[in-house]
């Protein structure tokens, strides 16, 4: 996930976002406050964390990539729940 898409997707990501960082360190009010704006998300983690920029840059990108990992298993999970339970169609019953 890139920086448009994240901030295009914000109301979805906002409850993941507060279940990886936590409530300790960042609030409701802090994400309020950054409303899906990248740079200010970023600056957060700095803030809260004492990450470099770099650092912080770098942990959302994993968890981001996380997220896209766990979102393709669940389709495929779906996916073959869906097919599993249909009857393949030219395939002579034995």
């Amino acid at each position: 996930m890139n920086k448009g898409e994240f901030e295009g997707k914000w109301m979805q990501l906002r409850g993941q976002v507060r279940d990886w960082w936590g409530t300790r360190r960042v609030a409701a009010d802090d994400l309020d406050r950054v409303a899906g704006n990248f740079d200010q998300f970023i600056g957060l983690l700095q803030e809260k964390y004492g990450y470099t920029r770099r650092r912080a840059e770098e942990e959302f990108y994993r968890r981001m990539a996380l997220l896209r990992e766990m979102r393709v298993e669940e389709e495929s999970k779906q996916w073959l729940a869906q097919h599993a339970a249909r009857p393949q169609s030219g395939v002579p019953a034995s």
